[in-house]
This record gives structure tokens, sequence and C-alpha cells, in this order.
């Protein structure tokens, strides 16, 4: 199962929530993909406010201050 990982470098809630989906990879075959959005004009204007951001398939499971019981429950549907 693949995820996308918007970020930026310097992010300090950005670096927790790699934390947090790095610990589900003990519960799923996950590979994460981070994306820089400061390397992209687009993405950077989408997701500037809301990084973290944790795609699947082109949809948000969750964005900001990213927990492990939604991560999970939104990774098991």
């Amino acid at each position: 199962m693949k995820v996308d990982y918007f970020s930026r470098p310097g992010c300090s809630l950005c670096e927790e929530g790699l934390l947090t989906l790095k610990l589900l990879q003990s519960d799923f075959q996950l590979e994460i993909e981070i994306i820089n959005i400061e390397e992209n004009e687009a993405l950077h204007e989408k997701y500037m406010l809301m990084i973290p951001v944790v795609e699947k398939d082109g949809q948000i499971l969750q964005y900001g201050n990213l927990d492990y019981v939604t991560l999970y429950e939104a990774l098991q549907a």
C-alpha cells in the first residue's frame, strides 16, 4: 500500500507526522512517498496551510496534526 506524504523541510509537525506514519508500517505494508511541497509551486499553494498531508489514491486521509488511530482506521477501510 502506498501513501503520499506532503511536507516541507523544517516543519516540526511534519517530522512528528512522519514518525506516526512509520509506526503504522508495523501494522501495514506501507510505502511512504515523501513529497516536498516547496519543489512544486502548485502543491505549495494547495497544501501550504495544511501540511503535513497524507493521501492514498488521491484522497486525503488526514492533514495537520496526524494521529495514529485516525490513520489506522483510514488505512483499514
